[in-house]
């Protein structure tokens, strides 16, 4: 063969060709994402509805119906729409045709939803639009315990200083702690007083929110001097929530602290998270984008005694649930028996032909294969990436 008689006359040639195969390879197989799952492009967007307290009768009709109707005449490439609605909760799913933009369809759920919201009951809040990743799962898990802290402080302490020293590890997403207690203002009615009054929550509701007001006040300029103007909007005090006037009748003032009472409290802790039968906080880390599992892992680990040492005395931050374990096993795994398999091949060629220069070229040749298939993988790109239709 050609590429026989060449080798045989430019042998250097070839030899520096190896080499240079050699430490592409490597390189190629250091910056390759090394991830559970495949990148996988799901073309699913979900539109997620959140108003407490309705039922699901109610949320379905004054909700989830208008959402299904103007999302579908405002989204292109659409398959089927799918929702589920529960008390206080309405999930919308969008299902996209095979090689739609699921991109831009995103983007057009984000608009029709903004836009619809004048036409939803008072005070519900925008969705929640998510799209569908095979790959963003939890990778790590970080839980937060401590003898001395209360569950409140290690939820404040999780959700406003861990998350936002993790935050510039790229790929990563750190949703809502799982435990702990949110700080919440409560307003704790007496129905019976409030029926005796003749008021309803709703009252009391307004009365709050039509004096416990941020508006901006301007400045004013005496002489040279040009001052800051702050009005009495919003009580400095908590206590000042409870001298708050509800209504005049017949020359008696009804305040809040007459059918109410206001105090620091919090949220319905919707889940509970232990730690060695101790109440704790848990954290889950994401993976997104196209970022490593490895890559992730090693930043977060490396920031953990940053973060040790900066966090209150007395919290302990424990990393759960490593999934790196599993994907550098799966790694050592293949290095291993790609070794075993070069080594069986050459000791057979050994055997049989009883040739070490024969032996000595396949032994060499099949990793300068394998290496020199992942550079040329990695120079022409992520196009391992495959849509649900391609299944």
């Amino acid at each position: 063969m050609w590429i026989v008689k060449l080798a045989l006359r430019r042998p250097y040639t070839f030899a520096v060709m190896a080499i240079a195969i050699l430490i592409a390879g490597f390189a190629s197989f250091r910056q390759t994402p090394k991830d559970i799952f495949p990148q996988i492009e799901i073309p699913v967007v979900s539109v997620i509805w959140t108003y407490n307290g309705l039922s699901a009768e109610e949320f379905e009709k004054q909700i989830t119906v208008y959402s299904e109707f103007s999302l579908s005449a405002n989204v292109n490439d659409l398959e089927r729409i799918e929702s589920q609605t529960l008390d206080g909760v309405g999930i919308v799913k969008l299902f996209f045709h095979p090689g739609a933009n699921v991109e831009r369809g995103l983007a057009q759920a984000t608009a029709v939803s903004q836009a619809i919201l004048r036409r939803m009951p008072p005070g519900v809040q925008p969705p929640i639009i998510l799209r569908y990743a095979a790959d963003s799962v939890p990778i790590i898990q970080m839980s937060l315990s401590s003898d001395t802290l209360s569950e409140s402080e290690l939820y404040t302490y999780g959700i406003f200083r861990i998350r936002q020293q993790l935050a510039t590890i790229n790929g990563l997403t750190l949703p809502a702690p799982f435990g702990g207690k949110v700080r919440q203002i409560m307003v704790d009615l007496n129905p019976a007083q409030l029926q005796a009054k003749g008021l309803s929550a709703r009252d009391v509701n307004n009365a709050i929110n039509a004096q416990n007001l941020t508006l901006p006040s301007g400045t004013a300029k005496i002489g040279d001097i040009q001052y800051k103007v702050k009005m009495n909007n919003s009580p400095s005090l908590l206590d000042a929530l409870n001298n708050i006037p509800i209504k005049v009748e017949n020359g008696v003032v009804t305040y809040v602290r007459d059918v109410s009472h206001v105090h620091d409290g919090f949220e319905v802790q919707p889940n509970i998270v232990r730690a060695d039968g101790k109440r704790a906080v848990l954290l889950q880390i994401l993976k997104n984008g196209h970022s490593s599992t490895l890559d992730i892992i090693k930043a977060v680990k490396a920031k953990l005694p940053e973060m040790q040492a900066a966090a209150p005395p007395g919290l302990k931050i424990d990393l759960l649930a490593d999934q790196s374990l599993f994907v550098e096993a799966a790694l050592d795994g293949v290095v291993k028996e790609g070794l075993i398999a070069a080594a069986l091949t050459a000791t057979f060629i050994l055997l049989f032909l009883g040739s070490w220069r024969s032996t000595l070229i396949v032994a060499i040749s099949i990793p300068l294969s394998v290496l020199a298939s992942l550079s040329l993988d990695r120079l022409v790109g992520d196009d391992d990436e495959f849509t649900e239709r391609d299944k």
